[in-house]
């Protein structure tokens, strides 16, 4: 029987509101918290305890990467499907290990290359390998020409790593089966396109309302969830109103859309990924795009009109969370943790607020059953140990060494992404 572990003399932000406690401590019993408060108001009821001094140092809860793209190997926006999966998989392996070194202990996948989340999911939960819990992914489905249908007819060979073509309800209700079948956690439905597609742009529905209703219908009756990109104010409503649970990127949305959103604000979840589309603009001409080319003054307008939509759907309560295409050249693995930058820099966020999108929102995307987000009593122990506070300092969250422990599910890690150790365990301590 494992002891019960005490952190104490340290600054608990709970989760629950926007304090930060001072002087407090947390007890945990095997995966559980069994107290987080004052120090003061803490009594040890057991000797069979050990004690962390933690002398100072800021904890917060787990933060969920809720856009999340672990089998991406840090590719072009436009080769996600490049890299041999037996090299994905090593790769995808290491980008766990820096996913929850980064203070990520939760992820909801927003599509995989091949199979390799389900694999992946299945190996951290039989601790093989450290990482997030997991909300495996699978290949996307995507209509003939949507976004995610990246080849012409006349390119040869074609891989098939990346989408799942389908067209109609009822070959669309077949790919949800077959990504059942394998595992899958969460459908990925690509709704509209990209600035940067071969084809189908932001408004371009890929499918009628019949089918994504189809394939939300078929998803949540096999207990799946859905997630989409949907750049345009159309797509958002087709997602709001067929159901869809996790909406991507939401850029443009009109009043009609606003409405929906808020009507549905208990059910659903809204993320800008918009990270990635600021490190193409900084990264434009790397790229081979001049600052006055067509791609780069849409993305221009493009994150203007996010910045709108986000400031609107963040006064009328829409739960926004954490998440911004990483796994990308342009926006590698690692770097998660600016997501919570652009909020505060963008869309007008407190330190707090920002924490909170990666916290108890992002738990209570990654668990409705309310296991996951906040420091509480009876809340599973996933949380973060930070040299600093990032309530006066969001961008510490970036600075891998800052990062003093994580620790989920009651074990604790320590430099997964510095010591590169990719099965380092909790043996190390404080």
């Amino acid at each position: 029987m494992s002891k019960k572990k005490i952190l104490t003399n340290l600054n608990l932000f709970k989760g629950d509101g926007d304090e930060l406690i001072n002087d407090a401590t947390i007890m945990i019993d095997n995966n559980m918290i069994c107290y987080s408060g004052p120090s003061s108001d803490f009594n040890a009821s057991s000797n069979d305890i050990e004690i962390y001094d933690l002398k100072g140092k800021t904890v917060i809860p787990g933060m969920t990467e809720s856009h999340a793209h672990i089998s991406y190997t840090n590719n072009g926006p436009l080769e996600l499907d490049k890299t041999p999966v037996e090299e994905a998989m090593i790769k995808t392996v290491d980008n766990a290990r820096i996913m929850l070194g980064s203070g990520f202990t939760s992820a909801i996948s927003f599509g995989s290359i091949h199979r390799i989340d389900v694999f992946l999911r299945d190996a951290i939960n039989s601790g093989r390998i450290p990482g997030p819990r997991l909300l495996a992914g699978g290949r996307d489905i995507s209509a003939i020409g949507g976004n995610a249908d990246t080849y012409p007819d006349y390119a040869k060979p074609q891989t098939e790593g990346l989408a799942m073509i389908t067209d109609g309800p009822w070959e669309i209700r077949k790919a949800v089966r077959t990504l059942w079948k394998n595992g899958v956690d969460v459908v990925k439905v690509m709704i509209d396109g990209e600035l940067i597609s071969l084809q189908g742009r932001p408004g371009d529905l890929g499918y009628k309302d019949e089918e994504v209703e189809a394939l939300v219908d078929e998803a949540h009756r096999k207990k799946m969830k859905v997630a989409c990109h949907a750049r345009s104010a159309a797509a958002v409503k087709q997602a709001v109103k067929s159901g869809i649970d996790f909406i991507g990127h939401a850029n443009y949305i009109d009043d009609e859309a606003l409405e929906l959103l808020i009507e549905n604000k208990d059910k659903i979840f809204v993320g800008p990924g918009i990270a990635w589309e600021i490190a193409f603009l900084e990264n434009a001409e790397k790229m081979g795009y001049s600052q006055e080319s067509r791609e780069v003054n849409a993305y221009r307008e493009e994150v203007e009109a996010t910045i709108v939509s986000y400031k609107r759907m963040k006064k009328e309560g829409i739960r926004i969370l954490v998440g911004g295409d990483y796994g990308l050249d342009i926006a590698p693995h690692g770097t998660y943790a600016k997501d919570l930058e652009h909020y505060v820099n963008l869309f007008g966020f407190s330190n707090a607020e920002a924490l909170h999108a990666a916290t108890r929102f992002g738990g209570q995307a990654m668990d409705s059953e309310g296991s996951l987000g906040t420091l509480e009593e009876g809340k599973l122990a996933d949380l973060v140990v930070i040299d600093g506070n990032p309530l006066e300092d969001i961008t510490i969250l970036q600075d891998h060494d800052r990062i003093e422990g994580v620790m989920k599910d009651g074990l604790m890690y320590k430099g997964l992404v510095n010591n590169k150790n990719p099965y380092l365990t909790n043996s190390e301590k404080f």
